[in-house]
Order: C-alpha cells, then sequence, then structure tokens
C-alpha cells in the first residue's frame, strides 16, 4: 500500500473470492486519481495465472509463488511479507524466478542465504522497509487509532499481543483468553491475531463480554486500510508474540518485547545479531504474565538493545525507503 500510494497500478485477484474480499478491505484505498470505484477501492485485475505472460509493465509480489512471464514485456519484483525467523514454503526456489529482489534488509538477505537460494548480486536491490515509512515520519494519528480500537483507559498501559497461526505454532487460542484475564488488571490488551486466525475475534469478544473482561480490544488484520499492522504499533507500549515476522518489525518502534516459547523448529540459523530471541525476554507460560510484562517495562536499557538490532536487520530506516523503491521501478520502466 505505502508504494501504490506514490506510484499507482492495478492490483491482481486471481478469484472471484479474493475479488469480493479485496473490495470489502480495501474501501477507501484508492490512490489513483482517475480511477472510479463504488467503494472507493483501488484498481484490480481479475487475472488467471496462466495470462499473466500477456502483461506488460513491473509485477510486483509479496507471495513465494513462481511467476512465469516474458521478460521482454514485464519485470518482476519479490519483497516479501516479513523477516521473520520461518523458513520459506517448501517451493522456496521459486524465488529464483524473479528479476528482481526488493531487500529490507541483513535479517532478509540471511534468511535467502540460509536455505541456500543463489541469486546473482545484480538482482539484489537494497530498499529499506517499506512499512516503515509513515511510522518514521509521523504520519500516522496515535488518538485516531485508540479511537479506532475503542480504548476508554487511555492512562493505561496499551500491550499488543500479536501471535501467528498454526504455520508457526501459533499462540492465539492457548494465551488469548489467560492473558485478557490478567493483563487486563492493570493494562489494556489489544489483541491482534494473524489473518488466518482472524475468524476467532467475535468468538474471543463473546467470551470477554460473557466474562465482564474489560479494556482487552481487537484489531483485524484483513481491515488493512483502517488496521495496519503499523497502526497498532503506533498506540502500544509493549508487544507479545511467537514466532511472527511482526517481532522484527516492531524493532521500529524502540519499545519492550516479549517473545512467547512454542514448539516450532523450522526456523532459520540467524547469527545472534540478526536473532531477536538472543536479546529480548521470553516466556514459557511457567510465570505470571502481568509479572513479567511489568518487570519488562520497567527495563529502560532495552531501547539501547532494540535500536541495534533494528539497524542489524534492515537497510537505512530513514523514511524514504519507498522514495527509493519508487526511484528504482521508475528507471526499469
Amino acid at each position: 500500500m505505502p508504494l501504490y500510494r506514490e506510484i499507482d497500478g492495478k492490483f491482481i485477484v486471481k478469484k472471484t473470492k479474493r475479488s469480493i474480499q479485496f473490495r470489502k478491505y480495501f474501501r477507501n484505498g484508492n490512490a489513483s486519481p482517475d480511477h472510479k470505484s463504488l467503494f472507493n477501492t483501488p484498481p484490480i485485475i481479475k487475472i488467471a495465472t496462466k495470462d499473466i505472460p500477456n502483461l506488460k509493465g513491473m509485477l510486483i509480489s509479496l507471495s513465494n509463488v513462481a511467476i512465469r512471464h516474458n521478460p521482454g514485456q514485464l519485470k518482476t519484483i519479490f519483497i516479501g511479507h516479513g523477516s521473520g525467523d520461518k523458513k520459506y514454503g517448501a517451493k522456496f526456489h521459486s524465488l529464483e524466478s524473479y528479476d528482481y529482489h526488493f531487500l529490507s534488509g541483513p535479517k532478509h538477505l540471511a534468511k535467502l542465504e540460509d536455505v541456500g537460494l543463489n541469486i546473482p548480486e545484480d538482482k539484489l536491490i537494497k530498499i529499506g522497509n517499506l512499512r516503515f515509512d509513515d511510522y518514521i515520519n509521523d504520519k500516522i494519528d496515535k488518538q485516531q487509532v485508540l479511537n479506532r480500537l475503542g480504548v476508554r483507559d487511555q492512562s493505561r498501559k496499551n500491550i499488543l499481543y500479536a501471535p501467528t497461526w498454526k504455520w508457526g505454532d501459533g499462540t492465539l487460542l492457548t494465551y488469548a483468553k489467560p492473558f485478557a484475564e490478567e493483563i487486563t488488571r492493570e493494562h489494556n490488551l489489544i489483541i491482534r491475531p494473524h489473518h488466518h486466525d482472524r475468524v476467532h475475534i467475535r468468538k474471543l469478544k463473546m467470551w470477554a463480554r460473557l466474562n465482564n473482561i474489560k479494556h482487552v480490544y481487537f484489531s483485524n488484520p484483513a481491515a488493512v486500510i483502517t488496521s495496519d499492522t503499523m497502526f497498532d504499533f503506533k498506540v502500544s507500549d509493549l508487544l507479545i508474540s511467537d514466532t511472527s515476522s511482526i517481532l522484527y518489525e516492531y524493532l521500529i518502534t524502540g519499545n519492550p518485547i516479549i517473545v512467547i516459547q512454542n514448539q516450532y523448529k523450522d526456523l532459520h540459523n540467524m547469527p545472534d545479531e540478526l536473532n531477536i530471541m538472543k536479546h529480548v525476554a521470553l516466556y514459557d507460560g511457567n510465570d505470571s504474565i502481568l509479572k513479567t510484562v511489568n518487570s519488562v517495562l520497567k527495563n529502560a536499557n532495552s531501547k539501547d538493545i532494540y535500536q541495534t538490532l533494528l539497524n542489524n536487520c534492515f537497510y537505512f530506516n530513514d523514511g524514504k525507503s519507498v522514495a527509493r523503491a519508487k526511484e528504482f521501478i521508475t528507471s526499469v520502466l
């Protein structure tokens, strides 16, 4: 979305179901001056994968899939969707089919190297994290986000719990309820499930209401326009997660992080300077989560550690990543 707002373009969907979902969640996300749509959504192309070779221009993908194309009329760029420690899927060699890779940082590059991908250096373009720009440039309205979530007591600390899903041994169904019961005694709790676990939001809301649990709020990751990840970052004071890549993105805030230890083992082998597990508090479920949160909140020394880790993992962090991406795309086209 940050890139689309700058360079315009069209979103590709393959199925009618995805087209309907797009119109639902991208409402009022249009940034194309000449495009008109019923719900002010960005322009889309409904096209089967087999027909992609007929396209011309530049195709940018976040998905780990091979894109068969005609290099003479279509260039492809892989961005990816996170710099976490979970390994790429079984078809990771499909990444070698791209003309270019936009690298978010040394962590991104280390992931490619760890699985043995051999991508020529001239295809690796250092961009930085495109999602960081609005946060760095202070373009997110904190009060607006708090109002969207419906936070009643804004004097409390806001704890963000954002676990991954079953691919990564996500902890939502294990800890959402006990965290809500305990953390909300002193703080607000914002629960942001993984996209694939958003179906549990309604049941968790109902459970909280029936048990008279106050100060727990839910952020729907599918609503990408109104509930962007960076919005929740903006209002939070601490993150709790597991093997989600959100752990590394959260470093941009400089705020404390707690990692839940789970049973997922298919992780990248990273040096200590690129491994968040070596630098943050770990939670194994045996201690009080509220006690752990309060202890970590008091550790003022963590900011320096997080800043170092941020710069180890991501390039630049100067609020100009979208501009770099735009400049490269313009030069190629």
